[in-house]
């Protein structure tokens, strides 16, 4: 069938002003302050371990005293593994990239040797760390933080002794120990680094007290107009923690700490130190620096703030504890009601089917309500309670029951789709809104993003793409065979009064459904100052072409094929392009690839995310079966005779759209495994979606309880002749 002009017109409409929308709206928030000025003296004190939950009046009341009068905020600590040691933060920061000394996951390494020589020291086994980084392909910079002019920066302890060591392992400028620290040392180079060593498990109070009382010595020396960062440069007890993030100095009077490299309030990373620093001397940050420079933002009280801070870390523990659970337990509940569904109504008979089939479509809402309330979770500051976790998953459930419940009494539940494009649209909206807004729903909760992985603090996370862009599809499917339906209907209605065929068309209306869905899910997740996916552009912008083409009534041939497998990697590069040539886009990861492709520098980042992509098979036991599931799905739905099924026949008789509309369902997650560097953990994350919204989607189409009137035809649901 021939697409109408009219149609055409009106989806490059619909996309146009999607886009222009886009490209008019603001870049992500910025710090409410400018960049300070260069500063006469910087000085870095790491306080290996330390969290916001150390701090307070009493314990440590320098910290305390420093906060109030600086700018606080969370530190990621990642460097290679989730057991960033302090030998790996310290190697971070004289590198500016993430690297690593020589450990596994498990427990530390010994501390690399630091020797002295003369007024200097040298790091012998730098050079070999420096090969061993190259299998990361981190590209890291060495010795970029202590700059070219030898002398011009003091290292205080062996910490220290790495952040400042050059390319060579020599250190130009060097005390063993804070016990040597005067005004006179401060004040003789522009920089200054010092190790106050590490907190441990153990006598964790004396610990605190005792480093406190060293950096209020520290400070009592400080030049006049010293810019002080206070930070935890790695720890080396497990689990990983939020650490702290201190600076004190002009431009930092009292605020909240920002970073364009993580759009979240208070929230910076550890490749953000060593950008910041050389900004902070005046010197040139090299375009190959991953990290971004941290500046300020409005805060209120120091005692709210730190409430807060910490209670980020207690969210990221509670996620930590209790993901994989929550995982399991929402898999297995919707394997155990599908199941006790089955066999409470089990029989060939039609009325157990219809009865089978109204239960499942029952189950299916509840199922694909439950991420959704996840997210909605987060308006509650359930991290600041006395059970953060039993508060997540209670509010959460609670919410999944209230969205399920409008969804099937709501007027749409009259369609046999309405319930699932209710949720899913739903679903897509929450999601959207939150990414053009900040992510902060994306933030600690199930599907969301955890911070201490360092993999994403904002846009849709990885394991919530497939369910995002699902969601997408279901919506715009359930939307077009709405409008498909209902302009059947009235052609039956006119040509039953006049005898002439007449009515709206079916086709421009279903299209443009499906093309502003379309045109809202790609922006959102793909823009660089919104989301700036690169796996769910490149996996959702095919998924929507493919389901624009069917409700069109186009049939694919090679040429189109080709057109829609290329389009999502094409939208990719212009976003990339976009976001390294237009700065207010905002720092994101795409325009950095970008740069990195035009300057000849993005073979390491690719043999990167292809590592982590296979590497993703090797998760857990359980990840090498989750292909199989994938590809068994994607076979019982193309040839559902092969296993002996009766309900996909049905429902793709009854419903003509239900092949092609579940067929790119299953696409989009085998594209997301393909395309995003968590590989298999995208279908293995939405499995516990969307298992049960397909089949709920099958049986309620294939025992619908009225005729399916579009596309021309008749077909009289759940009678002998549909089941042919």
């Amino acid at each position: 069938m021939r697409i109408r002009p009219g149609a055409v017109r009106a989806v490059l409409l619909a996309c146009l002003l999607a886009a222009c929308g886009v490209l008019l709206s603001p870049g992500p928030a910025r710090a409410a302050a400018g960049s300070p000025p260069p500063a006469r003296h910087v000085v870095v004190v790491g306080l290996s371990g330390l969290r916001w939950s150390d701090v307070s009046p009493a314990a440590t009341p320098e910290l305390w005293r420093l906060a109030g009068q600086g700018s606080v905020g969370s530190l990621v600590d990642y460097a290679v593994l989730p057991l960033t040691c302090p030998a790996d933060a310290w190697l971070t920061l004289n590198a500016g990239t993430r690297a690593q000394a020589d450990h596994t996951n498990a427990a530390c390494s010994a501390f690399p040797q630091v020797d002295q020589a003369g007024s200097g020291a040298s790091v012998p086994g730098l050079p070999s760390l420096e090969t061993y980084n190259q299998r990361f392909h981190n590209d890291p910079q060495w010795g970029l933080l202590a700059g070219e002019a030898p002398g011009c920066a003091t290292a205080v302890g062996p910490g220290a002794a790495l952040a400042l060591a050059d390319r060579a392992g020599r250190v130009a400028s060097y005390l063993p120990s804070p016990a040597g620290i005067t005004a006179g040392v401060l004040s003789r180079c522009p920089l200054t680094v010092v190790d106050l060593g590490t907190i441990g498990s153990a006598e964790r109070a004396a610990q605190l007290a005792s480093a406190d009382a060293e950096l209020a010595r520290i400070t009592a020396a400080l030049p006049a107009g010293t810019t002080l960062l206070v930070t935890a440069p790695g720890s080396a007890a497990k689990p990983p923690h939020l650490q702290l993030a201190l600076v004190s100095g002009p431009g930092y009077r009292a605020g909240l700490l920002d970073a364009a490299s993580t759009r979240q309030p208070g929230l910076v990373v550890l490749t953000d130190l060593t950008p910041t620093v050389l900004g902070w001397l005046g010197r040139t940050v090299p375009a190959e620096v991953v990290g971004a420079p941290v500046t300020r933002g409005d805060r209120g009280s120091l005692a709210s703030a730190v409430r807060s801070l910490a209670g980020r870390d207690t969210a990221e523990q509670v996620w930590r504890s209790t993901h994989d659970e929550f995982f399991w337990a929402y898999a297995l509940a919707d394997a155990a009601v599908l199941a006790a569904i089955g066999l409470a109504f089990w029989g060939a008979a039609e009325e157990k089917r219809r009865q089978r089939a109204r239960w499942w479509r029952v189950a299916g809402v509840f199922a694909a309500s439950v991420p959704v309330a996840t997210f909605l979770a987060g308006l509650v500051p359930w991290s600041t309670t006395a059970h953060p976790a039993a508060w997540l998953y209670g509010v959460s459930v609670a919410l999944a029951v209230v969205v399920a419940l409008a969804a099937l009494a709501g007027p749409w539940r009259r369609r046999w789709s309405g319930p699932f494009g209710a949720v899913c649209l739903f679903t897509l909206a929450v999601l959207g809104i939150d990414v053009m807004t900040g992510s902060r729903l994306q933030l600690e909760t199930p599907f969301g993003l955890s911070v201490l992985e360092a993999g994403r603090f904002y846009g849709i996370g990885n394991e919530a793409l497939g369910i995002y862009g699902i969601s997408g599809l279901v919506a715009a499917g359930s939307l077009a065979l709405a409008a498909l339906h209902r302009a059947a209907s009235s052609r039956a209605s006119s040509r039953a009064s006049s005898g002439a065929s007449s009515g709206p068309s079916s086709r421009r209306t279903a299209v443009l459904a499906v093309a502003v869905v379309a045109a809202f899910a790609v922006f959102a997740s793909g823009w660089p100052g919104f989301g700036g996916k690169v796996g769910g552009t490149i996996a959702m912008v095919p998924c929507f072409g493919l389901l624009g083409l069917a409700v069109a009534g186009v049939r694919l041939n090679w040429r189109r094929v080709l057109l829609v497998a290329v389009s999502g990697l094409a939208l990719f590069a212009v976003f990339a392009l976009i976001s390294y040539f237009v700065p207010a886009t905002g720092k994101s990861d795409i325009g950095s690839f970008a740069g990195s492709a035009l300057h000849g520098h993005s073979g390491g980042l690719l043999l990167r995310k292809i590592n982590s992509n296979i590497g993703s098979l090797s998760v857990n036991a359980f990840s090498p079966l989750i292909p199989i599931v994938v590809v068994l799905t994607g076979l019982m739905l193309w040839r559902p005779s092969w296993f002996g099924l009766k309900t996909a026949p049905l429902a793709y008789a009854a419903e003509p759209l239900a092949r092609p509309w579940l067929g790119v369902i299953w696409l989009l997650p085998v594209l997301g495994w393909l395309a995003d560097d968590s590989g298999v953990i995208v279908p293995a994350a939405v499995l516990p979606f969307a298992l049960p919204l397909g089949i709920a989607i099958l049986a309620a189409a294939a025992y619908q309880d009225h005729q399916a009137r579009y596309l021309e035809t008749t077909v009289p649901v759940g009678s002998p002749a549909s089941r042919k």
